[in-house]
């Protein structure tokens, strides 16, 4: 889904013709702008003289057309949210360059550093890609099965997938594999209602599904409802498969009464399927992540609309922030606003100790030291800072509603404040339509993030991890990992000169741009985050056959 090309962005200017210009002489010029001596008798002449009103008149309306359109930001519209106000004002008092306007294509991967006209930074520059290209070139065997899969119409799989919208997409992707291995056509996936958004998007509601279909065309059937003929089947149930299924597995457990049936029901597949599989099986997973899986017409023209007005004044990095409420519950950890704030999470947790899905042996501390908690907007803005992101960064922050508003967002508004989301950058109803779907919402700022120069987030998470692989895909974009294990002591060391914590800390991060990184060393990890050597290749002779 990463672009392909980049879009000129289109500017505003006032120009004045040559022809006015090379019509005025120079004594027009002279006795309009260079102080004379006075004379009554050229006063006369020179105000009843038509030709002078009319320069006058000009000039004093292209003056203050000039004036009038620097205090506006161009693509940037105002926003009711309160947390952009302040923002938005800070924009226009600071008064940012006119050079931040005069933006030529966005840069594309590998990008040796910023457009001209904005300011140079190290911070932009993009990591060396090593050449390394998507390459899905399947096996022969691969490529003769599938004339066989592709004309069995007896075996049909069903699949109920759950979760927010990026867990949604991991199960999808293994939903398309499972029914490969099972020879059987994919009844397109059910997403099951969100019970804690209660958002009830269909399939086609996120994904395009034509494209889908289109694309596997070639790998699997896949049909949108079960056919007449398997109406009345009962299907094979499984709710919850083993952790790391593999292939052999599969068919040892469905095939037969898959045959027998022909239909068979499967849920809870998040995570269920084996991350080492063989090599076909690998390249499928990321033909249905980085090309089948295209989000819905809708949703891309909002995101890139988002995404331009972002791009309007340069380069942006996208910041996915994990700060929400059930997040500090879940994770074990503390937002460190004040005393009060923690002890709402700490009483939350003693209510619902089922929602403590980290260690329960590990104190709060513990648990910080050991990288395991999500970073406030404190340390998300030193770390920034460190790292060399320039005061004027424009920054799109993705995720839900931090836990403790506006607050909880004040160190990072205050030292970058050119901050938005999706609600500050939409024109009023824009989003109106997908007010009531979370998952829609979601997909809105997969796109906007996944188009930035820069992608941080604050902890790991489905979206991070997706986002992680698409732009190692796209050519490796920047990509930055907190090394929150190593960094965390440095940021509690309050002797530390400034000068030599942001030493560290680049030292620290100068392996966690996004470089390539090969999944070989990563025994166990999904392959659509870590796509070489699997899906990614350097041999120019075998690009991708799609």
């Amino acid at each position: 889904m990463a672009k392909s090309k980049n879009n000129i962005k289109k500017q505003s200017y006032i120009s004045v013709p040559s022809q006015i210009i090379n019509s005025l002489s120079s004594s027009s010029l002279q006795s309009l702008l260079s102080p004379k001596k006075s004379s009554k008798s050229l006063k006369a002449k020179l105000f009843k003289n038509p030709i002078f009103w009319f320069f006058f008149l000009f000039l004093s309306g292209f003056l203050g057309m000039l004036e009038m359109g620097s205090s506006l930001d161009p693509l940037v519209p105002l926003s009711s949210n309160p947390c952009s106000i302040s923002q938005l004002e800070s924009s226009i008092s600071s008064g940012d360059s006119n050079s931040q306007l005069n933006i030529g294509a966005k840069s594309g991967n590998n990008s040796k550093g910023v457009e001209r006209g904005v300011e140079q930074s190290e911070f932009w520059k993009q990591p060396d890609g090593l050449g390394y290209r998507p390459c899905l070139n399947f096996s022969a065997e691969y490529r003769k099965s599938s004339v066989e899969i592709l004309k069995d119409k007896t075996k049909y799989l069903m699949v109920v997938v759950s979760g927010g919208m990026n867990q949604q997409r991991n199960q999808i992707v293994d939903a398309v594999v499972i029914a490969r291995i099972l020879g059987a056509a994919l009844v397109v996936p059910i997403l099951q209602v969100n019970i804690i958004w209660g958002d009830e998007s269909e399939f086609s509601d996120i994904f395009d599904l034509d494209h889908f279909k289109r694309v596997l065309a070639n790998d699997v059937r896949i049909v949108s409802s079960l056919p007449s003929t398997h109406l009345m089947s009962r299907p094979v149930e499984e709710n919850r498969p083993p952790l790391n299924v593999s292939p052999r597995w599969i068919r040892a457990r469905y095939l037969k009464r898959l045959r027998r049936e022909g239909v068979l029901l499967l849920r809870g597949l998040d995570s269920r399927l084996s991350r080492d599989l063989p090599t076909d099986f690998q390249k499928l997973r990321c033909k249905v992540a980085f090309h089948g899986l295209r989000f819905a017409p809708q949703i891309l023209e909002l995101g890139n609309k988002l995404t331009e007005r972002m791009q309007s004044r340069g380069p942006y990095l996208a910041l996915h922030l994990r700060m929400e409420k059930d997040v500090w519950v879940r994770t074990g950890c503390l937002p460190g606003l004040s005393h009060k704030y923690d002890e709402i999470i700490n009483s939350e947790r003693k209510l619902r100790p089922e929602l403590l899905t980290s260690r329960s042996n590990m104190t709060y501390h513990d648990r910080k030291l050991a990288g395991l908690c999500p970073l406030n907007a404190l340390e998300v803005t030193r770390l920034l800072k460190a790292l060399g992101a320039p005061k004027n960064t424009r920054i799109y922050w993705a995720g839900g509603n931090p836990f403790g508003g506006k607050e909880a967002l004040l160190p990072l508004t205050r030292e970058f404040s050119h901050f938005y989301n999706k609600e500050d950058l939409a024109l009023p109803g824009e989003l109106e339509p997908f007010s009531n779907k979370a998952s829609i919402m979601a997909a809105i700022d997969y796109v906007v993030s996944e188009n930035s120069d820069a992608f941080m987030p604050s902890h790991g998470g489905n979206m991070g991890r997706a986002i992680q692989g698409h732009r190692a895909y796209a050519g490796h974009r920047k990509y930055i990992t907190p090394n929150k294990r190593h960094m965390l002591p440095y940021f509690l060391n309050s002797s530390l000169p400034e000068a030599e914590f942001n030493r560290i800390i680049i030292d620290l991060h100068h392996d966690s741009l996004g470089q390539p990184e090969l999944r070989t060393s990563k025994a166990g990890r999904d392959v659509t985050k870590y796509p070489i050597p699997n899906c990614m290749c350097r041999d120019s002779r075998t690009h991708s056959l799609l």
